[in-house]
């Protein structure tokens, strides 16, 4: 939900928020003329209805003056900060312990004033109301995004230095259930959900949480007819005995082995009621530990008849496991080459493998038609096709988050452009360095940041990725006709050609947008001050950066990247209030229809 744009009655300071299930982006503006003495914004939060509920919000940082060693002493807790006393010093700001479909209403004032002895005016005030996200909606769309970010300041805050190894199975656990924020939760209640006498169907790439798995086998038990397509190795097989997931039962198979691709890279359940597909969950999210609760997934369900039926009928020609060109042909006879223009208000499906990759230019032609926002995700690295359309001048900001650091060739063109900003997967403490043809993290000696955070829990060395999973595309995201592209396959040439890969492209579903942006907002910020950090580190600097600015005289030093012209804080300070003169659907709609040789 998106709230619209509230004015101070001093007409100085403005505000807008833009909710999604589990995080609420709080987007601020400010007069030029106001920013004398500025000391940032205080916070406050309460549920409507619950005054009792309200506090002030969390700061991170602090005055120096004030508490010149933030650092809790051995065995204690890290104290609590406010921001009532110690304001944000930013335009951007994210809640991120939201609860789903819930209404906060958020006062916000600006501080003036010396450190200690801090003042604002009423008439500079903000009061900002908005609804987060249902997870789920009858007949629509549902989301949901694990934590993503298992090595961070908030789990060392939550939990201390443990491991959470030994509790991955164990949902009840209190960090499972913070590192999967959910998304573990809704595939066991989408499996849990289908009745006896219903059909649960799918294909699965990496199959070995127990706990899934044992949802699946309970199915079976309770008399639903489950069919599972997977990868036909090792691990999956080990997985499946260990669980007792049995491969037939009263006569009908109940897993089909997937062996001709290399990676049979799909993870999608389909609910089929009676003999009627009614529900699809999809998503990034392998049915692994890690996909759950180490690198960033989503998972989407989709209550939609007609995109049911589509998986249904996908799931039956790879069930088969057939040959390369014979799934490149069944997957285009289901799901043809779309329009350049989608139709409006609608969810188009798209299968692989493909004839061609002929969708990179379909992407592509959408990067280039946005008019006022695009933001990405690379698990691995960006396809050449796509690379020159982000990094081509235009005037709006682009994010792209990617798995790794870019190598020097590619950072070369990817800096080539101010309005294109770029995070990476990253370790406080550790430089991602690109050497004799691979990624090495080196610790970085004497870390500043060391005396600020806690030491982190390490990725599990599970498959190739440990940071960003997600495959997203979103085009003009914050407009009213937003696009979004979600699944499971990576933006490559064999993601299209040679796996099983099954991905969404939703237009016009603005509370499907919002979720998908603030929680890529959410991951992107959270990479990008460690990226930050570790550089300024790594070239002999020191990141060490808790304490707020205390300006005596003359424009707050703060505010001085926020309202530079053309620098990357000014220009996001500015999107989230800019309307764009034009819309991608106007681009996208003059374009001819690429002339596709998918069909084989």
């Amino acid at each position: 939900m998106r709230s619209p744009i509230m004015h101070s009655k001093s007409g100085d300071f403005q505000a807008r928020a833009i909710a999604g299930t589990r995080a609420v982006i709080l987007a601020l503006d400010c007069s030029s003329a106001r920013l004398k003495g500025f000391r940032g914004f205080s916070i406050w939060r309460e549920k409507k209805g619950a005054p009792t509920s309200g506090r002030w919000l969390r700061s991170l940082k602090v005055f120096k003056s004030v508490v010149p060693d933030p650092l809790p002493a051995n065995g204690q807790n890290a104290p609590r900060y406010s921001t009532e006393d110690h304001p944000i010093q930013s335009f951007l700001w994210s809640d991120y312990t939201a609860s789903p479909g819930t209404t906060y209403v958020f006062r916000i004032v600006p501080r003036y004033g010396t450190a200690g002895a801090l003042r604002d005016d009423p008439a500079d005030h903000l009061k900002v109301e908005v609804t987060t996200e249902a997870e789920a909606v009858v007949g629509g769309h549902g989301v949901w995004f694990n934590r993503g970010a298992i090595a961070s300041q908030a789990f060392s805050r939550e939990f201390g230095d443990v491991s959470p190894a030994d509790h991955v199975d164990d949902l009840e656990a209190p960090v499972t259930r913070w590192l999967s924020r959910g998304l573990a939760e809704a595939c066991l209640a989408f499996i849990d959900g289908v009745p006896k006498g219903d059909e649960l169907v799918g294909c699965v790439y990496e199959f070995t949480y127990q706990p899934v798995l044992l949802a699946l086998r309970a199915a079976v038990k309770r008399g639903v007819r489950v069919r599972i397509s997977y990868h036909a190795k090792a691990a999956n097989d080990t997985a499946i005995a260990t669980a007792k997931l049995p491969r037939t039962s009263k006569g009908a198979q109940v897993l089909f082995p997937r062996s001709k691709p290399k990676i049979p890279h799909n993870k999608f359940l389909v609910h089929v009621r009676k003999t009627s597909p009614r529900a699809v969950w999809t998503g990034s999210t392998n049915l692994t530990p890690s996909g759950f609760l180490g690198q960033s997934n989503v998972g989407h369900v989709i209550e939609d008849a007609t995109v049911a039926q589509a998986y249904y009928d996908y799931f039956r020609a790879l069930s088969s496991d057939p040959t390369l060109a014979k799934a490149q042909e069944q997957a285009v006879a289901l799901s043809p080459h779309p329009p350049e223009l989608v139709p409006a208000s609608s969810t188009t499906v798209l299968f692989s493998p493909r004839g061609s990759a002929n969708m990179l230019e379909w992407y592509g032609n959408r990067i280039t038609d946005a008019a006022e926002g695009v933001m990405f995700t690379g698990a691995f690295g960006i396809n050449a096709q796509l690379l020159p359309r982000l990094t081509k001048g235009r005037d709006f900001l682009r994010f792209v988050m990617l798995e790794k650091r870019p190598t020097a060739a590619e950072s070369k063109q990817l800096r080539g452009d101010r309005d294109l900003v770029v995070a990476y997967g990253a370790e406080l403490g550790r430089s991602s360095l690109f050497r004799d043809g691979e990624f090495k993290r080196l610790p970085i000696e004497n870390f500043s940041l060391d005396r600020w955070f806690r030491r982190e829990e390490l990725f599990r060395k599970q498959g190739n990725i440990f940071f960003v999973h997600t495959k997203i595309l979103l085009i003009d995201p914050l407009s009213d006709d937003p696009l979004v592209c979600t699944g499971s396959a990576n933006y490559s040439k064999n993601s299209l050609v040679a796996n099983d890969e099954n991905m969404l492209l939703i237009r016009g579903e603005t509370r499907v947008a919002d979720i998908y942006l603030t929680e890529f907002d959410r991951l992107f910020r959270h990479f990008y001050f460690r990226n930050v950090a570790n550089e300024i580190e790594a070239k002999g600097g020191d990141a060490t950066d808790a304490f707020l600015d205390e300006t005596d005289s003359g424009p707050a030093v703060w505010t001085k990247s926020y309202f530079r012209p053309g620098a990357f804080q000014t220009r996001r300070r500015e999107m989230f209030f800019v309307k764009a003169k034009r819309k991608w659907t106007a681009a996208a709609g003059k374009r001819k229809r690429f002339e596709t040789s998918d069909e084989v």
